[in-house]
């Protein structure tokens, strides 16, 4: 069956611009000035001590994402044996992928860029010195590894199952986008009153995340519209009448 179109140069080159637009203009003013709303001197961060924001926002939606992780494990070596999941493999072997990427890619480019959370830097009652991503870093004892959020790829890494149902369930796909938008930015926000990551730190995880997701849909799942015989038209995922 082929894809509904989709063009990739745009899905692909937004993000890719954002990204060299966030290399090019240093984010922290704005990111200072939205963390400065959520930290009260002398007592920290507002969230920082929220069983809200540490043990359901954060802990036990971690723990959710790691479940349907599972789940789509457990659905994609059912869809290897002659059952109705079959006719699913691929979808669900993508949806493994894409989560597993979008997820794991978080923690090698913490230790890799060694960035420190809000609540660690001396503007916010920490101890470290801030420096901008591609900086060189403050000697330190403790690098940070806050960049990019990683609470924040548990939202946006469900981008994946907007790929997955675009094909077959447009409806049920913009439904999932929705969702996957909408739990990482409620992610990103606790973490913000937290003091654990900038608004850019965030953003950052969810251009990641769908830059991965837009690949792994073109890699495994794309199957470009044909041409029809009548005329120059051509079918989008549905005949052109």
């Amino acid at each position: 069956m082929p894809s509904r179109y989709f063009d990739f140069r745009l899905a692909l080159g937004i993000p890719l611009l954002l990204m060299a637009l966030l290399l090019v203009v240093d984010p922290s003013p704005v990111d200072f000035a939205l963390a400065r709303l959520f930290y009260e001197p002398g007592q920290g961060f507002i969230g920082r001590s929220s069983f809200w924001l540490e043990d359901i926002l954060h802990d036990r939606a971690k723990q959710a994402l790691i479940m349907l992780g599972v789940l789509a494990i457990a659905g994609f070596l059912l869809s290897l044996m002659p059952t109705r999941l079959r006719a699913w493999r691929r979808q669900l072997g993508y949806l493994v992928l894409a989560l597993g990427l979008s997820t794991s890619v978080v923690t090698p480019l913490k230790t890799l860029t060694g960035m420190h959370c809000p609540w660690s830097l001396s503007e916010f009652g920490g101890q470290e010195q801030f420096t901008p991503l591609l900086s060189e870093r403050a000697p330190t004892a403790n690098p940070g590894r806050c960049w990019p959020g990683g609470h924040a790829s548990a939202g946006f890494s469900l981008l994946a199952l907007f790929f997955v149902l675009r094909d077959r369930r447009p409806r049920a796909a913009r439904i999932a986008l929705v969702v996957a938008l909408g739990l990482g930015s409620l992610f990103s926000l606790g973490r913000m009153l937290q003091g654990a990551h900038f608004l850019s730190h965030n953003l950052w995880t969810l251009l990641i995340d769908w830059v991965i997701c837009v690949l792994t849909y073109r890699w495994l799942l794309y199957r470009a519209p044909v041409a029809q015989n009548a005329g120059s038209q051509v079918v989008w995922g549905e005949t052109c009448r």
